[in-house]
């Protein structure tokens, strides 16, 4: 049995462009990995079976579509322990489903190389190909294109998932977004991330980046009042966080904001 951890992911910058010719959206977004993490196993089995998240979808199809481009039977069985937020914005399912289809690729006779899993994984949903990779990146295109950034670590995340909010679907979010315009000065956006992101060397430079294209929320005011170099919403939200960099602050914002809702208290990471 092979396992590993899923770790969520933060949105440090989300940059959204007008609908494109192929009917998805430009985006320039910073990725981050953090410490909060599903778990995730997998194990040969006689057949394909998914254990422990009934909503699963993202990592059965992970490993259909593994078996597929290895001319092999999907006989895994893959069980998942959640402790991430689901449609939170923090990209979890996505993160299972990476982990799942690394995991069962090493059980294989002959691997596949990391090129053929990224374009699996690209198949799969635009967040999928990020957790393939150790440490920031900078992700284009649709999302799928990554380049390595080197980004300061030494900071503190808290997390809020208000009570009683739902994350609209994804396609429901980009909808809102065309319905107000929210392409119109995408260049002017891209370019202050392009020149922001070189000069970020300590935690609080990350405040320069630009903020989320897609949604805002009212918890961002409060986290900055409780301390916070930096707080926005994590890719289509629902889920607030707030950047700290002394962890004493971090945990008297994360038990005053729990009167909002759920809260977690975290920290970036490296690796998966």
């Amino acid at each position: 049995m092979r396992r590993a951890a899923a770790t969520a992911k933060l949105n440090l910058a989300l940059v959204v462009g007008p609908l494109r010719g192929d009917g998805r959206h430009e985006v320039v977004t910073v990725l981050q990995r953090l410490d909060l993490a599903d778990r995730i196993s997998v194990e040969p089995a006689p057949q394909l079976r998914v254990e422990g998240f009934p909503e699963d979808t993202l990592v059965r199809r992970a490993l259909e579509s593994l078996a597929a481009t290895a001319g092999a039977e999907a006989r895994w069985e893959a069980r998942i322990w959640k402790h991430v937020p689901v449609a939170g914005g923090l990209g979890g399912g996505s993160s299972d489903a990476a982990t799942a289809l690394r995991l069962a690729n090493e059980t294989l006779p002959k691997p596949l190389g990391a090129e053929a899993l990224a374009e699996i994984a690209a198949d799969l949903g635009s967040d999928v190909p990020f957790f393939l990779t150790s440490g920031p990146q900078l992700a284009t295109g649709t999302g799928t294109e990554l380049t390595p950034l080197e980004l300061p670590q030494d900071y503190w995340v808290v997390l809020v998932l208000p009570r009683g909010e739902r994350k609209a679907s994804t396609a429901a979010v980009y909808e809102s977004f065309d319905r107000r315009n929210g392409g119109e000065g995408f260049e002017q956006r891209r370019a202050r991330l392009d020149d922001n992101l070189p000069l970020v060397r300590r935690p609080r430079d990350l405040a320069s980046l630009p903020t989320n294209d897609l949604v805002a929320s009212p918890l961002t005011g409060e986290l900055l009042e409780l301390g916070a170099f930096r707080a926005d919403v994590s890719g289509a939200g629902p889920v607030v966080y707030g950047l700290f960099l002394h962890r004493e602050p971090a945990v008297a914002a994360e038990h005053e904001l729990r009167r909002h809702g759920r809260t977690w208290l975290t920290v970036p990471t490296w690796y998966g």
